[in-house]
C-alpha cells in the first residue's frame, strides 16, 4: 500500500499542533495507508517551533522542518514536498479548518477515478461572509473563466497528489493560490469532492483583503504559463509582428508624405511609427530568447516537456 505524507505548513500555529497531529493519526491509523505528517514551521514568532519539538515525542510518524525566516506558503509547501517520502502527498493548512477525516475519502476517489489529484471543495463554509466567502466566490469566478481549469474552489488547501504532480508544481512566491493551474500545466487530470470545513479556534487568519492584487498579479502570470510557457515566441512574436507592422505602416506614410515634398518633422505621429517599429523589434527579440531559456531549461535539466501516463510493452 503506498505510503501518505501530510505536509502542513505552519505559521504561527503553537495551539494547533496537537490537535492537528491527533485529527491526522485518528483519521490515517484505521485505514491501510502508512503515513507520515511533515510540520513546515515558516519562521514563525511564537513557539510553534517547541510545540513541534515537544509533541514529537508522542508522535513517532511526525517530522518537522524548521525553517530559517518566513519564507512565504509556497515555499513551506515546497520544503515539506522535498522532505516527503510517500507517493501519495496530501497538502492542507494548520489551522484545523480543514478535517483531516476526509483524506481517506480523497485518496480512495484517486484510486476509483484513477486520476492525479484530488480536491476539496469546502461545504458549509464556516468563515465570515463578507471578509472571506464573497470575496473567495469572486475570485473563483474569474479564475475559471481566464484560466480555463473548472475548479468550483480554489482556495481549499485540501489536496491530495501523486508524487510526481507534486515535486514537479514548481511553488516559489505565492503561487500556491493556483497549485490546481499548475498541476493541469503537467497535465494532471483532477477531481474534486466536498470536504468539511470547520471554525478557526486557535489563532488568527492570515488572510485578508490585503492579497487581492497580488492574487490578481499572479493571475496574469497563470495565464501567460498555462498558454504560452512552453512556446513564448507565440506571445511575443505575435505582439512584436503587430507592434512593428503598426510602426511601419505609419513610417511608410510619413515616407510617401516627405517622398511628395511635405513637412513631416515634429509630428507625433511619426515619433509613435519609430517608437513602434523599434519596440516591435525588441518584443520579437525577447520572444526569441524566451524560446532559447526554455530550451535550456530543458536540455540542461534534462526534462521532457510531456509526461507519459503508462505504456504497452509486447514481447515477441
Amino acid at each position: 500500500m503506498e505510503k501518505v505524507s501530510f505536509v502542513v505548513p505552519i505559521f504561527n500555529e503553537r495551539d494547533n499542533i496537537d490537535p492537528l497531529c491527533q485529527a491526522i493519526s485518528a483519521a490515517m491509523e484505521p485505514t491501510p495507508y502508512p503515513f507520515e505528517i511533515i510540520l513546515v514551521n515558516d519562521g514563525s514568532s511564537d513557539d510553534t517551533w517547541a510545540e513541534i519539538e515537544r509533541v514529537s515525542g508522542d508522535y513517532p510518524k511526525l517530522l518537522g522542518v524548521d525553517l530559517v525566516t518566513n519564507y512565504g506558503q509556497s515555499s513551506a509547501l515546497s520544503a515539506g514536498i522535498d522532505q516527503a517520502s510517500g507517493e501519495l502527498i496530501v497538502l492542507m493548512d494548520g489551522d484545523m479548518q480543514n478535517d483531516p477525516a476526509d483524506v481517506p475519502m480523497m485518496l480512495d476517489t484517486l484510486k476509483e477515478k484513477d486520476c492525479d489529484v484530488v480536491s476539496g471543495e469546502r461545504i458549509n463554509r464556516k468563515d465570515s461572509a463578507i471578509s472571506r466567502r464573497v470575496p473567495s466566490r469572486i475570485a473563483n469566478f474569474f479564475i475559471r473563466l481566464i484560466t480555463g481549469v473548472k475548479l468550483r474552489d480554489y482556495g481549499c488547501a485540501l489536496r491530495v497528489f501523486r508524487r510526481d504532480i507534486a515535486l514537479n508544481l514548481g511553488l516559489y512566491g505565492e503561487l500556491h493560490r493556483f497549485i490546481p493551474v499548475l498541476a493541469v500545466l503537467q497535465g494532471a487530470r483532477m477531481e474534486q469532492v466536498p470536504v468539511r470545513h470547520h471554525r478557526r479556534k486557535f489563532g488568527k487568519s492570515k488572510y485578508g483583503m490585503g492579497r487581492t492584487f497580488r492574487v490578481i498579479s499572479d493571475l496574469l502570470l497563470m495565464v501567460y504559463f498555462k498558454r504560452y510557457q512552453n512556446r513564448p515566441i507565440h506571445f511575443f512574436g505575435t505582439l512584436g509582428i503587430i507592434t512593428f507592422g503598426a510602426g511601419a505602416i505609419i513610417d511608410i506614410y510619413f515616407l510617401v508624405l516627405k517622398t511628395l515634398g511635405n513637412d513631416i518633422w515634429g509630428k507625433p505621429l511619426l515619433l509613435l511609427g519609430f517608437l513602434l517599429t523599434i519596440g516591435g523589434i525588441q518584443i520579437i527579440t525577447i520572444g526569441i530568447f524566451s524560446e532559447i531559456l526554455m530550451r535550456t531549461y530543458y536540455e540542461s535539466q534534462h526534462k521532457k516537456p510531456y509526461r507519459v501516463k503508462r505504456t504497452i510493452i509486447r514481447e515477441d
